[in-house]
Protein backbone atom coordinates (compact mmCIF):
# COMPACT_ATOMS: atom_id res chain seq x y z
CA UNK A 1 0.00 0.00 0.00
CA UNK A 2 2.90 2.37 0.97
CA UNK A 3 4.48 1.42 -2.18
CA UNK A 4 1.60 2.76 -4.38
CA UNK A 5 1.20 5.77 -2.49
CA UNK A 6 4.54 7.00 -2.98
CA UNK A 7 4.10 5.87 -6.74
CA UNK A 8 0.70 8.01 -7.40
CA UNK A 9 2.71 11.40 -5.32
CA UNK A 10 4.79 10.91 -7.90
CA UNK A 11 3.18 10.91 -10.81
CA UNK A 12 0.97 13.30 -9.66
CA UNK A 13 4.11 15.63 -9.17
CA UNK A 14 4.88 14.94 -12.63
CA UNK A 15 1.59 15.70 -13.99
CA UNK A 16 1.66 19.62 -12.49
CA UNK A 17 4.65 19.72 -13.90
CA UNK A 18 2.29 20.03 -17.34
CA UNK A 19 -0.12 22.63 -16.11
CA UNK A 20 -0.46 25.54 -17.25
CA UNK A 21 1.45 28.62 -16.58
CA UNK A 22 -1.42 29.64 -13.70
CA UNK A 23 -1.32 26.55 -12.33
CA UNK A 24 -0.74 26.64 -8.21
CA UNK A 25 2.26 24.15 -7.99
CA UNK A 26 3.89 24.88 -11.33
CA UNK A 27 7.48 24.70 -11.58
CA UNK A 28 9.63 26.33 -13.81
CA UNK A 29 13.06 24.69 -15.20
CA UNK A 30 16.80 26.73 -13.98
CA UNK A 31 18.20 28.73 -17.07
CA UNK A 32 21.60 29.40 -18.16
CA UNK A 33 22.57 25.83 -17.83
CA UNK A 34 26.39 25.72 -18.83
CA UNK A 35 29.06 22.82 -18.62
CA UNK A 36 33.00 24.51 -18.12
CA UNK A 37 35.47 22.44 -17.55
CA UNK A 38 37.90 23.39 -14.83
CA UNK A 39 40.64 20.94 -14.85
CA UNK A 40 42.05 17.57 -16.00
CA UNK A 41 38.61 15.16 -15.96
CA UNK A 42 36.55 17.91 -13.96
CA UNK A 43 33.67 20.22 -15.11
CA UNK A 44 31.77 23.07 -13.32
CA UNK A 45 27.94 22.86 -13.97
CA UNK A 46 26.07 25.87 -13.35
CA UNK A 47 22.89 27.19 -13.64
CA UNK A 48 20.25 30.07 -11.91
CA UNK A 49 17.18 29.76 -11.26
CA UNK A 50 14.20 30.66 -13.24
CA UNK A 51 13.33 34.45 -12.46
CA UNK A 52 9.67 34.07 -13.29
CA UNK A 53 9.22 30.98 -10.46
CA UNK A 54 6.71 31.95 -7.51
CA UNK A 55 8.52 29.62 -4.99
CA UNK A 56 11.00 30.02 -2.84
CA UNK A 57 14.07 27.70 -2.04
CA UNK A 58 14.16 24.82 -4.32
CA UNK A 59 16.11 21.87 -4.81
CA UNK A 60 17.48 21.07 -8.21
CA UNK A 61 17.99 17.40 -9.55
CA UNK A 62 21.18 16.21 -11.58
CA UNK A 63 21.58 13.50 -14.20
CA UNK A 64 24.74 12.36 -15.99
CA UNK A 65 24.14 11.26 -19.18
CA UNK A 66 27.42 10.68 -20.43
CA UNK A 67 29.89 9.19 -20.07
CA UNK A 68 29.03 7.24 -16.85
CA UNK A 69 25.00 7.49 -15.67
CA UNK A 70 24.94 9.46 -12.32
CA UNK A 71 21.77 10.78 -10.71
CA UNK A 72 21.40 13.09 -7.38
CA UNK A 73 20.04 16.42 -5.58
CA UNK A 74 21.28 19.40 -4.46
CA UNK A 75 20.34 22.85 -2.94
CA UNK A 76 23.14 24.65 -5.40
CA UNK A 77 23.23 26.28 -8.25
CA UNK A 78 26.69 24.57 -9.11
CA UNK A 79 28.00 20.97 -9.05
CA UNK A 80 31.85 20.12 -9.59
CA UNK A 81 31.82 16.61 -11.58
CA UNK A 82 34.78 14.24 -11.86
CA UNK A 83 34.40 12.21 -14.72
CA UNK A 84 36.90 11.18 -18.09
CA UNK A 85 35.86 13.69 -20.75
CA UNK A 86 37.79 11.84 -23.71
CA UNK A 87 34.34 10.29 -24.67
CA UNK A 88 32.47 13.82 -24.02
CA UNK A 89 30.32 14.56 -21.55
CA UNK A 90 26.67 15.06 -21.42
CA UNK A 91 24.24 16.37 -18.42
CA UNK A 92 20.84 17.63 -17.39
CA UNK A 93 19.01 19.48 -14.34
CA UNK A 94 15.68 20.03 -13.28
CA UNK A 95 14.01 21.79 -10.50
CA UNK A 96 12.20 20.15 -7.75
CA UNK A 97 10.53 20.20 -4.60
CA UNK A 98 8.55 19.03 -1.90
CA UNK A 99 5.18 19.99 -1.27
CA UNK A 100 2.41 18.94 0.99
CA UNK A 101 4.05 15.34 0.63
CA UNK A 102 4.62 15.42 -2.92
CA UNK A 103 7.28 15.70 -5.09
CA UNK A 104 6.94 18.07 -7.66
CA UNK A 105 9.23 18.66 -10.50
CA UNK A 106 9.46 21.01 -13.68
CA UNK A 107 10.82 19.83 -17.36
CA UNK A 108 14.50 19.45 -17.58
CA UNK A 109 17.29 21.87 -19.45
CA UNK A 110 20.25 19.75 -20.74
CA UNK A 111 23.73 20.98 -21.94
CA UNK A 112 27.09 19.15 -23.25
CA UNK A 113 30.47 19.01 -24.18
CA UNK A 114 31.63 17.23 -27.68
CA UNK A 115 34.80 14.56 -27.55
CA UNK A 116 37.74 16.09 -28.32
CA UNK A 117 38.82 15.43 -32.04
CA UNK A 118 41.28 13.15 -33.02
CA UNK A 119 41.50 9.77 -35.06
CA UNK A 120 40.28 6.53 -34.27
CA UNK A 121 42.96 3.98 -32.69
CA UNK A 122 45.57 6.77 -31.89
CA UNK A 123 44.64 7.29 -28.41
CA UNK A 124 46.87 5.02 -25.36
CA UNK A 125 45.88 1.92 -24.30
CA UNK A 126 46.52 -0.57 -21.39
CA UNK A 127 47.45 2.59 -19.11
CA UNK A 128 48.31 1.63 -15.51
CA UNK A 129 49.55 3.48 -12.28
CA UNK A 130 50.87 2.95 -9.06
CA UNK A 131 52.29 5.43 -6.35
CA UNK A 132 54.29 4.38 -3.61
CA UNK A 133 55.45 6.22 -0.42
CA UNK A 134 59.02 6.79 1.20
CA UNK A 135 60.58 8.84 3.30
CA UNK A 136 62.84 12.09 2.79
CA UNK A 137 65.90 11.88 5.05
CA UNK A 138 63.40 9.40 7.54
CA UNK A 139 61.39 12.46 8.58
CA UNK A 140 59.17 13.33 5.64
CA UNK A 141 57.22 11.35 3.60
CA UNK A 142 57.01 11.74 -0.05
CA UNK A 143 54.76 9.53 -2.50
CA UNK A 144 55.94 8.85 -6.45
CA UNK A 145 53.82 8.30 -9.14
CA UNK A 146 54.57 5.76 -12.17
CA UNK A 147 52.83 4.92 -15.18
CA UNK A 148 52.52 2.90 -18.15
CA UNK A 149 51.04 2.52 -21.63
CA UNK A 150 50.63 0.87 -24.86
CA UNK A 151 50.61 3.28 -28.32
CA UNK A 152 47.46 2.80 -30.03
CA UNK A 153 47.19 0.86 -32.65
CA UNK A 154 46.80 3.12 -35.46
CA UNK A 155 49.21 5.89 -34.43
CA UNK A 156 51.78 6.52 -36.72
CA UNK A 157 55.12 5.90 -36.06
CA UNK A 158 56.15 9.96 -35.30
CA UNK A 159 53.29 10.15 -32.50
CA UNK A 160 54.90 11.27 -29.40
CA UNK A 161 52.48 11.14 -26.44
CA UNK A 162 52.42 13.39 -23.28
CA UNK A 163 51.21 12.59 -19.34
CA UNK A 164 49.64 15.36 -16.97
CA UNK A 165 48.32 14.18 -13.51
CA UNK A 166 45.68 16.66 -11.49
CA UNK A 167 45.07 15.41 -8.08
CA UNK A 168 42.64 18.10 -5.81
CA UNK A 169 43.89 21.72 -7.31
CA UNK A 170 47.24 20.24 -8.24
CA UNK A 171 47.98 19.73 -12.13
CA UNK A 172 51.88 18.60 -13.42
CA UNK A 173 53.36 17.82 -16.41
CA UNK A 174 55.37 14.64 -16.86
CA UNK A 175 59.31 15.11 -17.29
CA UNK A 176 61.09 11.57 -17.05
CA UNK A 177 59.60 9.22 -19.77
CA UNK A 178 60.63 5.50 -20.67
CA UNK A 179 60.61 4.82 -24.98
CA UNK A 180 59.92 2.22 -26.95
CA UNK A 181 61.53 0.71 -29.66
CA UNK A 182 60.02 3.70 -32.03
CA UNK A 183 61.24 6.31 -29.47
CA UNK A 184 57.70 6.76 -28.44
CA UNK A 185 57.17 7.63 -24.84
CA UNK A 186 55.83 4.86 -23.12
CA UNK A 187 55.97 5.57 -19.31
CA UNK A 188 56.61 8.14 -17.22
CA UNK A 189 57.96 8.78 -13.46
CA UNK A 190 57.00 11.33 -10.71
CA UNK A 191 59.53 10.68 -8.33
CA UNK A 192 57.61 13.44 -5.78
CA UNK A 193 54.06 14.19 -6.34
CA UNK A 194 51.18 16.08 -4.44
CA UNK A 195 49.24 12.64 -4.30
CA UNK A 196 47.68 11.69 -0.72
CA UNK A 197 48.42 7.84 -0.78
CA UNK A 198 44.84 8.36 2.18
CA UNK A 199 42.71 10.10 0.54
CA UNK A 200 39.46 9.42 -1.03
CA UNK A 201 40.13 12.26 -3.61
CA UNK A 202 40.39 10.36 -7.31
CA UNK A 203 43.30 10.63 -9.32
CA UNK A 204 42.82 12.15 -12.71
CA UNK A 205 45.82 10.84 -15.38
CA UNK A 206 45.83 12.55 -19.05
CA UNK A 207 47.82 11.43 -21.83
CA UNK A 208 47.27 13.46 -25.27
CA UNK A 209 49.80 13.23 -28.26
CA UNK A 210 51.41 15.16 -31.44
CA UNK A 211 52.18 13.52 -34.58
CA UNK A 212 52.61 14.82 -38.46
CA UNK A 213 50.44 12.59 -39.75
CA UNK A 214 47.21 12.51 -37.67
CA UNK A 215 45.49 14.31 -34.95
CA UNK A 216 45.73 11.72 -31.74
CA UNK A 217 42.78 11.39 -29.66
CA UNK A 218 43.70 12.52 -25.86
CA UNK A 219 42.57 10.07 -22.91
CA UNK A 220 41.74 10.28 -19.63
CA UNK A 221 41.50 7.42 -16.75
CA UNK A 222 40.61 8.08 -12.73
CA UNK A 223 42.19 6.20 -9.83
CA UNK A 224 41.77 5.54 -6.31
CA UNK A 225 45.11 6.43 -4.73
CA UNK A 226 44.47 3.90 -2.34
CA UNK A 227 43.90 1.02 -4.66
CA UNK A 228 46.95 1.87 -6.41
CA UNK A 229 49.41 2.24 -3.43
CA UNK A 230 52.18 -0.56 -3.52
CA UNK A 231 53.32 -1.07 -0.09
CA UNK A 232 56.67 -1.10 0.78
CA UNK A 233 57.79 -4.01 1.89
CA UNK A 234 58.68 -4.75 6.25
CA UNK A 235 61.18 -3.60 7.96
CA UNK A 236 63.80 -4.95 10.03
CA UNK A 237 63.09 -8.61 9.91
CA UNK A 238 64.36 -10.93 12.73
CA UNK A 239 63.96 -14.65 13.52
CA UNK A 240 65.19 -16.85 16.17
CA UNK A 241 65.45 -19.95 16.54
CA UNK A 242 65.36 -22.00 20.24
CA UNK A 243 65.52 -25.70 19.95
CA UNK A 244 62.45 -26.39 17.35
CA UNK A 245 60.23 -23.04 18.18
CA UNK A 246 60.87 -20.42 15.47
CA UNK A 247 60.36 -16.68 16.62
CA UNK A 248 59.93 -13.90 13.64
CA UNK A 249 59.15 -10.22 14.10
CA UNK A 250 59.55 -7.13 11.89
CA UNK A 251 58.53 -3.05 11.63
CA UNK A 252 55.43 -2.06 9.77
CA UNK A 253 56.43 -0.84 6.07
CA UNK A 254 56.65 2.77 5.56
CA UNK A 255 53.37 3.98 4.31
CA UNK A 256 50.50 6.83 5.10
CA UNK A 257 48.89 4.53 6.55
CA UNK A 258 48.91 3.86 10.21
CA UNK A 259 50.27 0.28 11.47
CA UNK A 260 46.61 -1.26 11.93
CA UNK A 261 45.84 -0.99 8.44
CA UNK A 262 47.83 -3.85 7.03
CA UNK A 263 47.55 -7.38 6.41
CA UNK A 264 50.44 -9.44 5.87
CA UNK A 265 51.87 -12.76 4.63
CA UNK A 266 54.90 -15.09 5.96
CA UNK A 267 57.26 -17.47 3.57
CA UNK A 268 59.00 -19.74 5.33
CA UNK A 269 61.04 -21.92 3.06
CA UNK A 270 63.04 -25.26 4.25
CA UNK A 271 66.13 -24.83 2.18
CA UNK A 272 66.91 -29.24 3.18
CA UNK A 273 63.68 -30.47 1.67
CA UNK A 274 62.15 -27.43 -0.73
CA UNK A 275 58.87 -27.11 1.27
CA UNK A 276 57.63 -23.91 1.69
CA UNK A 277 54.51 -22.22 4.06
CA UNK A 278 52.96 -18.97 3.14
CA UNK A 279 51.15 -17.86 6.72
CA UNK A 280 48.29 -14.64 6.85
CA UNK A 281 48.31 -12.67 10.06
CA UNK A 282 47.29 -9.16 11.10
CA UNK A 283 50.42 -8.17 13.53
CA UNK A 284 53.61 -7.67 12.98
CA UNK A 285 55.20 -11.36 14.64
CA UNK A 286 54.68 -14.95 13.93
CA UNK A 287 55.72 -18.30 15.78
CA UNK A 288 55.83 -21.32 14.46
CA UNK A 289 57.92 -24.94 14.54
CA UNK A 290 61.19 -26.29 12.94
CA UNK A 291 62.58 -29.94 12.85
CA UNK A 292 65.39 -28.39 14.58
CA UNK A 293 68.02 -29.67 12.14
CA UNK A 294 67.36 -27.89 8.80
CA UNK A 295 68.28 -24.56 7.31
CA UNK A 296 65.27 -22.16 6.98
CA UNK A 297 65.03 -18.64 4.41
CA UNK A 298 62.28 -15.88 6.23
CA UNK A 299 60.18 -13.29 3.74
CA UNK A 300 57.42 -11.14 4.75
CA UNK A 301 55.26 -8.88 2.66
CA UNK A 302 52.64 -6.41 3.56
CA UNK A 303 49.42 -5.13 1.97
CA UNK A 304 46.71 -2.49 3.27
CA UNK A 305 43.82 -4.31 4.82
CA UNK A 306 40.46 -3.88 3.18
CA UNK A 307 38.78 -4.71 6.89
CA UNK A 308 40.59 -2.36 8.56
CA UNK A 309 41.54 0.56 6.21
CA UNK A 310 38.40 0.18 3.51
CA UNK A 311 40.67 -0.46 0.59
CA UNK A 312 42.12 -3.18 -0.83
CA UNK A 313 45.85 -2.10 -1.57
CA UNK A 314 48.75 -3.78 -3.64
CA UNK A 315 51.05 -6.15 -1.86
CA UNK A 316 54.86 -5.29 -1.38
CA UNK A 317 57.48 -6.87 -2.79
CA UNK A 318 58.79 -10.21 -0.36
CA UNK A 319 61.55 -8.92 1.84
CA UNK A 320 64.97 -9.92 1.66
CA UNK A 321 65.47 -13.50 2.86
CA UNK A 322 67.16 -13.63 6.09
CA UNK A 323 68.28 -17.48 7.21
CA UNK A 324 68.27 -19.21 10.86
CA UNK A 325 68.80 -23.42 11.29
CA UNK A 326 71.38 -25.28 10.65
CA UNK A 327 72.94 -25.89 7.37
CA UNK A 328 72.00 -29.84 6.36
CA UNK A 329 75.19 -32.43 7.93
CA UNK A 330 76.91 -34.53 5.38
CA UNK A 331 77.73 -38.11 6.57
CA UNK A 332 81.18 -39.16 7.54
CA UNK A 333 81.83 -40.99 4.23
CA UNK A 334 81.04 -37.76 2.34
CA UNK A 335 83.48 -35.53 4.44
CA UNK A 336 86.49 -38.09 4.31
CA UNK A 337 85.74 -38.29 -0.38
CA UNK A 338 85.73 -34.89 -0.14
CA UNK A 339 88.90 -34.78 1.74
CA UNK A 340 90.42 -37.66 0.02
CA UNK A 341 89.70 -35.66 -3.76
CA UNK A 342 91.12 -32.41 -2.49
CA UNK A 343 94.10 -33.95 -1.04
CA UNK A 344 94.65 -35.59 -4.86
CA UNK A 345 94.16 -32.94 -6.62
CA UNK A 346 96.97 -30.97 -4.57
CA UNK A 347 99.44 -33.72 -4.98
CA UNK A 348 98.90 -33.76 -8.91
CA UNK A 349 98.98 -29.80 -9.35
CA UNK A 350 102.32 -29.68 -7.42
CA UNK A 351 104.16 -32.89 -9.10
CA UNK A 352 103.46 -31.12 -12.15
CA UNK A 353 104.73 -28.12 -11.15
CA UNK A 354 107.69 -29.45 -10.62
CA UNK A 355 107.98 -31.62 -13.84
CA UNK A 356 107.80 -28.06 -15.87
CA UNK A 357 109.88 -26.51 -13.56
CA UNK A 358 113.13 -28.93 -13.68
CA UNK A 359 112.16 -30.90 -16.73
CA UNK A 360 112.03 -34.20 -14.67
CA UNK A 361 109.28 -35.18 -17.62
CA UNK A 362 111.94 -35.62 -20.19
CA UNK A 363 114.74 -37.17 -17.61
CA UNK A 364 112.33 -39.36 -16.35
CA UNK A 365 110.60 -40.84 -19.61
CA UNK A 366 113.60 -39.78 -22.06
CA UNK A 367 112.35 -39.81 -26.12
CA UNK A 368 112.90 -43.36 -28.00
CA UNK A 369 114.21 -43.53 -31.42
CA UNK A 370 113.05 -44.16 -34.01
CA UNK A 371 113.68 -47.84 -35.26
CA UNK A 372 114.91 -48.17 -38.46
CA UNK A 373 113.00 -49.21 -41.24
CA UNK A 374 114.37 -51.47 -44.08
CA UNK A 375 110.96 -51.39 -46.53
CA UNK A 376 112.37 -48.30 -48.42
CA UNK A 377 115.23 -50.38 -49.47
CA UNK A 378 113.04 -52.51 -51.47
CA UNK A 379 112.28 -49.32 -53.68
CA UNK A 380 115.82 -47.74 -54.23
CA UNK A 381 117.29 -48.77 -58.06
CA UNK A 382 121.11 -49.58 -57.33
CA UNK A 383 123.47 -48.23 -59.40
CA UNK A 384 126.51 -49.31 -61.10
CA UNK A 385 129.64 -47.47 -61.75
CA UNK A 386 131.26 -48.00 -65.26
CA UNK A 387 135.74 -48.27 -65.10
CA UNK A 388 137.75 -45.42 -66.10
CA UNK A 389 138.47 -46.99 -69.74
CA UNK A 390 135.01 -47.36 -70.41
CA UNK A 391 134.10 -43.66 -69.18
CA UNK A 392 134.40 -40.93 -72.99
CA UNK A 393 136.16 -37.96 -72.25
CA UNK A 394 134.11 -35.45 -73.12
CA UNK A 395 136.54 -32.82 -74.07
CA UNK A 396 137.97 -35.22 -76.57
CA UNK A 397 135.17 -36.06 -78.30
CA UNK A 398 134.46 -31.84 -78.58
CA UNK A 399 138.13 -31.66 -79.89
CA UNK A 400 137.17 -34.36 -82.74
CA UNK A 401 134.21 -32.84 -83.58
CA UNK A 402 135.32 -28.96 -83.88
CA UNK A 403 138.70 -30.94 -85.99
CA UNK A 404 136.68 -32.75 -88.42
CA UNK A 405 134.19 -29.35 -88.68
CA UNK A 406 137.44 -27.11 -89.70
CA UNK A 407 138.71 -30.10 -92.72
CA UNK A 408 134.89 -29.84 -93.87
CA UNK A 409 135.03 -25.85 -93.77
Amino acid sequence: MVPALLILLGVTGRVQTDLPPDAKFLLLPPVNFTIKVTGLAQVLLCWKPNPDQRHANPWYRVKINAPHEDDYETSSTESKCVTPLHQGFAARVQTVLQSRGSLLASSWVSAELGAPPGSPGTSIVNLTCTTNATTDNDIHLKVSLHCTWLAGKDAPEDTQYFLYYRFGPWTEECQEYSKDALNRNTACWFPRTFINSKAYDQLAVHVNGSSKYATIKPFDQLFSPRAIDRTNSPMNVTAETEGTHLSIKWARPVSAFPAHCFNYEVKIHNTKNGYSQVEKITTNAFTSTTDGISKYSIQVRAAVSPASCGTTGLWSEWSQPIYVGNDPQKSLAEWLLVVFMATMSFILLIFFLFCRIFHLWTKLFPPVPAPKSNIKELFVIPTYELPNSAIPEPHSQVKKLRGEEFVKA
